[in-house]
């Protein structure tokens, strides 16, 4: 039973603490539309581009390996999704009941620069979809403007994302759909376009990485969208609404760019598919850069939480209102414009690299989230010491969680295998790039076993 009704139009008044359980709305289907609208966006095409322009697959190889990296990966992100109706803070506030309140700053400020990432590859191809259709209009100028929509939806916060993802299921899908119904019927498929590219190990388990790290990415902040959820929502539906809308929303259009990416020449998959798409590009283009937006809204409004988050903790008296959010997202859309008019004219190059570092930084903080929360804590937190400068029950360090986070950073260098560096393990294996699999299948029975040895006992769900 719903407290309270969705808002949209009002400026949301909570940051990052507990959302009080008469004030808890929405329904678990919400969480299918939050993760499936704002996924269908352009930088999704790119991605799944990778697979034919990066990677060398063909379309079949494309399909088995992006299908299997979503498929697996989306089982990490959505298992977060059940923490927000549960404790009903953001992802990152729950993060200080693993590694302590200054423990988890480390982690908090990774996440920051993450979206910051995030915010300014959305914006360079929001900006630079739009020139396609409108090449009258400077692209920085369609650049700022991309940041000046995101910006304004995380003012007004959590109500008015979740009705822009609920919009854009519909008219990202409908598009989603002309794109493909035209490119395969109207402007055909050349004859041996199964047969373009091929299999190779090394870029099917590249693709199937890169899969893995677009659903691992959002667990950060799954809880930010789920944590207004009533109390009662369950585990289960929270799960299955958020596993299914992020991995459709993903899939398909990753091989809407995988298809895309092997009809160009020249690897420009926007180009392309203004190109392909004929006149009919003019609608798709504009309702992708609108998905574009709410994507950066959302990962706006969680940068703006984990920033608050980080002064939070050596300021534990400062109640953040909604005019810390505004300021903060003002200053991060800043930086975010910034770093998108500067690599604009390399992003390809820049984004792979990016996503490839995140890979390594994100994987043992899941292993440890995850465990803590389902095997040794099972959901019980003392929500109150979350926001204390000693931490409360959870003390201001938990050695076992730092230990086990940087420990799965070294132990996944070994099998690392990208432009950047190539490690001995991942030579011999062809270059293939294990290395988020050996970081969660090691970090998470180690962790356990250290948390059990060590146990916090829980005072008790602070509602």
């Amino acid at each position: 039973m719903t407290a309270t009704k969705e808002a949209p139009a009002q400026v949301e008044q909570h940051t990052i603490y507990q959302i009080p359980i008469d004030q808890r709305h929405g329904r678990a289907r919400d969480l299918f539309t939050i993760w499936f609208g704002s996924n269908i966006m352009m930088l999704t095409i790119v991605t799944g581009a990778l697979a034919t322009t990066v990677f060398k697959l063909s379309f079949m190889g494309a399909i088995g390996s992006i299908a299997l990296g979503n498929l697996v990966g989306a089982v990490f992100m959505a298992l977060h999704a059940a923490q927000g109706p549960r404790l009903g803070v953001p992802q990152m506030v729950q993060t200080r009941g693993q590694f302590g309140s200054i423990g988890a700053v480390l982690v908090v400020a990774i996440v920051v620069v993450m979206y910051v990432g995030f915010l300014a590859s959305n914006i360079v191809l929001g900006g630079q979809s739009l020139h396609t259709i409108a090449p009258g209009i400077n692209q920085n100028v369609l650049i700022s403007a991309i940041a000046l929509i995101s910006v304004i939806a995380t003012i007004y916060g959590h109500d008015l994302i979740h009705v822009y993802a609920r919009v854009l299921t519909w008219l990202s899908g409908l598009a989603l759909l002309l794109c493909f119904g035209w490119i395969v019927f109207i402007h055909g498929l050349p004859a041996n376009f199964l047969s373009i590219n091929g299999y190779n190990a090394a870029g099917f388990f590249g693709m199937v990485s890169v899969g893995a790290l677009w659903q691992i990415a959002y667990a950060p902040y799954v809880s930010d969208y789920s944590r207004y959820m009533p109390h009662d929502t369950g585990a289960k539906p929270a799960f299955w609404a958020s596993y299914w809308g992020c991995v459709l929303g993903s899939v398909l259009p990753m091989l809407l760019g995988a298809l895309i990416g092997l009809l160009v020449s020249n690897g420009d998959v926007v180009s392309g598919l203004t190109t392909l798409t004929g006149p009919a590009a003019l609608a798709i283009v504009a309702i992708f850069s609108i998905g574009i937006a709410c994507t950066n809204a959302m990962n706006l409004y969680c940068g703006v939480l984990s920033s608050i988050t980080v002064v939070q903790t050596f300021l534990p008296d400062w109640k953040a209102g909604p005019v810390a959010r505004g300021v903060t997202a003002i200053v991060l859309t800043s930086i975010g414009l910034a770093i998108a008019l500067w690599s604009a004219q390399n992003f390809l190059t820049n984004y792979t690299n990016f996503i490839l570092l995140l890979l390594y930084v994100l994987v043992p903080w899941t292993a440890v989230n995850l465990v803590d929360f389902y095997l040794v804590r099972h959901g019980d937190y003392d929500v109150a010491s979350f926001f204390t400068y000693s931490g409360g029950v959870y003390g201001q360090f938990n050695r076992a969680a730092i230990f086990c986070y940087l420990f799965g950073i070294v132990i996944q260098i070994p099998f690392v295998s990208n432009d950047l560096y190539t490690g001995p393990i991942a030579k011999a294996l062809d270059g293939v790039d294990i290395s988020w699999i050996v970081g969660i299948l090691i970090v998470s029975p180690v962790y356990y076993l250290l948390a059990r040895k060590h146990a916090v006992p829980a005072v008790g769900l602070a509602e």
